[in-house]
């Protein structure tokens, strides 16, 4: 898909079929997480996929918005792994960590999947669910799955500011 259409196109489906998803648009969308670009190209983020029933259902017990999905990707940055801005100790991990989830966000719609960034999880409960994301600063869940009839974009969807409300040319 040409990327102004990606980016026109995309939007927060919230219902999702739990149908199987292809190995290999998961690894495409890996892949696309691993190209992402990070400051001083340090990548101090991690992806874990959660899949199995078990791991999901634990993943179930820290956030509401599951929307149906049966896969779930998690991302966090890690401040040790970061670059680190001189001039004022401003640690990356976070943006890098966005980016990131962006380019995940966008590979999946690309793969004619659907999902939407779930920031609204318990931090604590997660980290004491999966031992091995407690070292990062967790800042995204994607639920994934192919849209059901009702995954619409909400009303909002195209409610934008203008560009001279965001843009200040100096």
């Amino acid at each position: 898909m040409e990327f102004n259409e990606l980016i026109q196109d995309r939007f927060s489906c919230r219902s999702l079929s739990d149908s199987e998803i292809p190995h290999e648009a998961l690894g495409r969308i890996f892949e696309a997480a691993r190209l992402a670009p990070t400051a001083v190209n340090k990548q101090p983020f991690k992806v874990w996929a959660v899949e199995s029933p078990e791991a999901r259902a634990k993943l179930a017990k820290t956030t509401n918005y599951t929307f149906g999905a049966g896969v779930f990707l998690v991302v966090g940055g890690k401040n040790e792994d970061a670059w680190v801005r001189q001039y004022d100790e401003r640690n990356f991990a976070d943006v890098d960590a966005s980016i990131v989830a962006t380019y995940i966000m966008l590979a999946i719609h690309n793969e004619g999947l659907r999902s939407t960034w779930v920031g609204h999880f318990d931090v604590p409960k997660l980290k004491e669910a999966f031992p091995q994301m407690a070292d990062y600063d967790l800042i995204a869940i994607f639920p994934i799955g192919y849209a059901t009839e009702k995954g619409v974009p909400s009303a909002r969807h195209t409610q934008r500011k203008p560009a001279v409300e965001i843009v200040e040319v100096l």
